[in-house]
């Protein structure tokens, strides 16, 4: 056994640790050169599994002299997708050092690293450095960035799985491609000859990586094509190992059952009436995580623990991404202090953090997706041999089949795939002007350096040539515009000369696209976060809302920065934030499906469903309650018009789609206007005239056959296009957000970006920017493969039409959803009462179906 091997030994046995069998194949995997994935349940040691083997080979390459030696240069880049996971992950490693007597400083490099600490990094590198995806691109927009990685070994992406099937994660795809190629073949020293004797050197070859890679990933369903993606299409096979933490990490998964499950809530997403349920979980733990799914449900959920615990003052706290990153870290490092009882939070709080005190977590609401779910329950007993303790507190009645379902799914570990993102042209744009702002690049070498990633394999030589001409003349729409012209060409070197144009480009760096948010300041005091624009503009000087826990009043909006003051109020607006709501997984909505089965067939052996029979009950005496081989469509006629509800149980994205698409079919049969309404489980066409639903099912209305043009017809793709090239145009450069303190108002942006989509679709119908906005409106917003997937199952399935006289325990969510998107003097609260009392006051009778149950009226499929 060679010194550090031996060294790294003794540190566990000092500890009283043992190396768990990953770690001694991920020791041995990286001493011999290998790149790969780690693939590690939270709370496992994976953190220490990769770094250790790096001091390990480090001691190994000095073993005289690991403890004097200083100034090494910049080793090893530790990639992480959350600012808040740096802060932990170097304590961690700092301790190492210094128990080892090793004379490092572990930096940091992120968005909230002060100017001072970025200007001492640039003077003296750390031998570890830890940054996020955007600060790697600001890093290689500094002139000589090569002498930054000179002495680059590895580079390790951790939490691969929250970066991979997001333009973040192209953004590492790209960098990697970068310092991979630099690496292996010499770059270092070619250009600084290059640079000093204005001579170009051919490329020098390497057999095997200089450079090792490392992504660490929680468990997903596509892990094989994880590691794919992260080392990219030309690395050497035989040269990546995989290695799997075969750890048992015990996980006790309970469901918070509301009594009287008939009396709970039908719909909702926000869960309170269980609050006493909860706060005596929170009593008998000694720290506990409360995770919401949005940030306006975490201030909501404070806000009614606070009124109605509150001697919980002083020992209960907020965490979510827009507070000020002062009052996040003083929340985080009281969690390690074990000085909190109860923190209320949301996906801020689910990456990597170790907080040794939580030995509780308790989620409010269906988390959406098997995975998230995992990595927040991974937040109870967070070291190895820990239990992990997680609840379910369901926000309404159905969702407790999602908690059934979310166990199921873990116990047969049933996880998620994140796809990768492929030909982000907006992302690359962004990355040849970040190349050119810094010591430019040659268009053929970076051409086939780009051809290695994963996202870019596919990319066409005309596509670049392409992409290359809007970065110097604008292409053949902007050229006449001389901010488009921002790359000039000198002797084929691609280069930004304007001091302007860079400083604007690195301000832009990232591929996080956000409605623009305003700082929220005390009027004599600190910041306490930011807000969203539309929120603050609908406020007037004496407006109460609360926000981080307090109840504040708005006084004046002065230069980008709303200022409030303490308020008495009990009552207040709750801010709410764009992309709150998740769909459901194609993962847990097939266990859910799966859940479903077993009610109809009176099977059902979990607690959860258990619960649901009153329900289900309910539903089969005014319906039915379809079987894995049914679709259930309910007919019902009120004085809103005649309804039809679809329960695909897909997910509301694909039931957006899928919605528009048989209202469009319909459509073609006898005209009329639909109103649509959907939520997870199912969705509804209400129009004022009857429905020739018999007639569409004889055409064949699930078909795949013609699915796109289709799918063009019944939505307004242009519109939607539209929206998604708002972001496009942000990422890719087209429009400028403005510099610190002097933002452009986001309808500003909008209208800019939108004058940019008309101008495009009419002069250049194929711009590369413009038909991505196209695929991502597929892809993204109505998961198209999806909705594709579900029409081919439902083609298999019986259609079961009932005629209800009232709504059933299926339709009345969806009801109420609707009621959201209608204008009303009515609060809905005062509208939902009311329809309940309608629905109380209907008779149980006429229930017959349209059709036979076991009939399906459509057309035989050859």
């Amino acid at each position: 056994m060679h010194k550090g091997q031996q060294i790294i030994q003794t540190w566990y046995q000092k500890k009283g640790w043992q190396q768990f069998p990953f770690q001694q194949e991920m020791q041995e995997a990286y001493l011999n050169g290998y790149s790969g994935l780690l693939n590690a349940p939270t709370g496992s040691g994976k953190t220490f599994a990769l770094f250790l083997p790096f001091l390990a080979g480090y001691i190994n390459q000095y073993p005289d002299t690991y403890q004097t030696r200083i100034n090494n240069g910049l080793l090893m880049l530790w990639i992480t997708p959350l600012r808040a996971l740096t802060n932990d992950i170097r304590k961690a490693m700092q301790e190492v050092c210094n128990e080892l007597n090793l004379p490092w400083h572990i930096g940091t490099r992120t968005g909230d690293t002060s100017q001072a600490e970025k200007q001492a990094l640039r003077k003296k590198l750390p031998e570890v450095l830890l940054t996020t995806p955007e600060s790697l691109h600001l890093m290689l927009a500094q002139k000589d960035y090569s002498k930054t990685f000179q002495h680059l070994q590895v580079v390790v992406i951790d939490e691969w799985h929250e970066l991979l099937g997001t333009k973040r994660g192209v953004q590492v795809e790209l960098g990697l491609s970068r310092l991979r190629s630099w690496v292996a073949s010499g770059h270092w020293r070619l250009a600084s000859i290059e640079k000093h004797s204005n001579q170009k050197l051919p490329q020098v070859t390497s057999q095997q990586p200089a450079l090792k890679i490392w992504g660490i990933s929680a468990t997903i369903g596509n892990l094989e094509q994880a590691a794919e993606v992260l080392l990219g299409n030309n690395f050497p096979s035989d040269r990546i190992k995989m290695v799997r933490a075969y750890i048992d990490k015990k996980l006790q998964i309970k469901s918070v059952i509301p009594k009287n499950i008939e009396n709970y809530s039908w719909t909702g997403h926000i869960g309170l009436k269980l609050l006493p349920q909860v706060m005596e979980i929170v009593a008998n733990s000694k720290t506990t995580l409360i995770f919401t799914n949005t940030r306006a449900q975490s201030e909501i959920w404070y806000h009614a623990i606070l009124n109605n615990y509150p001697e919980y003052a002083g020992i209960m706290a907020m965490h979510h991404g827009s507070l000020d990153n002062e009052l996040r870290n003083w929340v985080e490092q009281a969690l390690h202090n074990g000085i909190l009882k109860v923190v209320v939070c949301t996906s801020s709080l689910d990456l990597g953090v170790d907080f040794r005190p939580v030995d509780t977590v308790i989620q409010v609401g269906s988390p959406k997706g098997v995975a998230r779910f995992m990595q927040r329950a991974g937040r109870s007993g967070h070291h190895p041999g820990a239990i992990s303790v997680a609840y379910f507190v369901p926000t309404h009645s159905l969702e407790l089949l999602e908690g059934a379902a979310l166990k199921q799914a873990i116990s047969t570990q049933h996880f998620e795939s994140r796809d990768p993102v492929l030909l982000a042209m907006d992302v690359l744009i962004q990355y040849l002007v970040t190349l050119a702002v810094s010591d430019g690049f040659r268009a053929d070498q970076l051409y086939q350096e780009i051809k290695t990633t994963f996202a870019f394999a596919d990319l066409r030589r005309t596509e670049f040539d392409e992409l290359l001409n809007f970065i110097t003349t604008g292409g053949n729409t902007l050229s006449e515009y001389d901010e488009y012209q921002k790359v000039e060409v000198d002797d084929g070197l691609y280069k930004v000369a304007s001091r302007r144009v860079a400083m604007r480009h690195r301000m832009s760096i990232g591929t996080i696209t956000s409605e623009m948010s305003l700082r929220v300041k005390m009027l004599h005091g600190g910041s306490l976060g930011t807000i969203e624009e539309g929120f603050i503009a609908r406020l007037k000087p004496g407006d109460t809302f609360w926000f981080a826990g307090r109840s504040l009043e708005f006084v004046q909006l002065k230069e980008m920065t709303a200022l409030v003051k303490k308020s008495s109020a009990t009552k207040g607006l709750i801010p709410s934030w764009a992309g709150s709501r998740m769909p459901l997984s194609s993962q847990l909505s097939f266990v859910l499906r799966e859940k479903m089965d077993e009610a109809a067939h009176h099977l059902e052996k979990d607690e959860e469903v258990l619960a649901l029979r009153t329900l289900f009950n309910l539903q089969e005496k005014l319906s039915h309650l379809p079987q894995k081989q049914d679709l259930l469509i309910e007919s019902f006629e009120s004085r809103d018009g005649y309804h039809l509800f679809f329960y695909p149980f897909e997910g509301r994205l694909v039931h957006e789609g899928m919605a528009s698409l048989i209202a469009y079919r319909i459509g073609k049969i006898k005209k009329a206007t639909y109103s649509i309404a959907m939520n997870d489980y199912g969705f509804e066409l209400l129009t004022d005239e009857p429905i020739p639903l018999l007639e569409a099912l004889e055409e064949d209305l699930f078909t795949i056959h013609n699915l796109l043009a289709d799918i063009q017809s019944s939505l307004n793709a242009n519109e939607m296009a539209r929206r998604r090239f708002r972001d496009i145009a942000h990422i890719g450069g087209l429009v400028f957000t403005g510099y610190p303190g002097q933002q452009i108002k986001n309808r500003h942006l909008q209208a800019s970006t939108g004058l940019l989509f008309d101008v495009f679709s009419e002069y250049e119908p194929n711009n590369l920017l413009v038909r991505q906005a196209y695929n991502e409106a597929l892809a993204y917003q109505l998961e198209e493969f999806r909705l594709r997937e579900a029409l081919l199952r439902i083609a298999r399935q019986n259609v079961v039409i009932k005629k209800i006289v009232r709504p059933t325990p299926f339709a009345f969510p969806i009801l109420v959803d609707g009621l959201r998107e209608k204008l009303s003097l009515e609060s809905l609260e005062d509208r939902v009462a009311k329809m309940a009392r309608r629905y109380d006051a209907f008779e149980d009778d006429d229930l017959e179906p349209i059709v036979p149950a076991t009939t399906n009226p459509r057309k035989k499929r050859k």
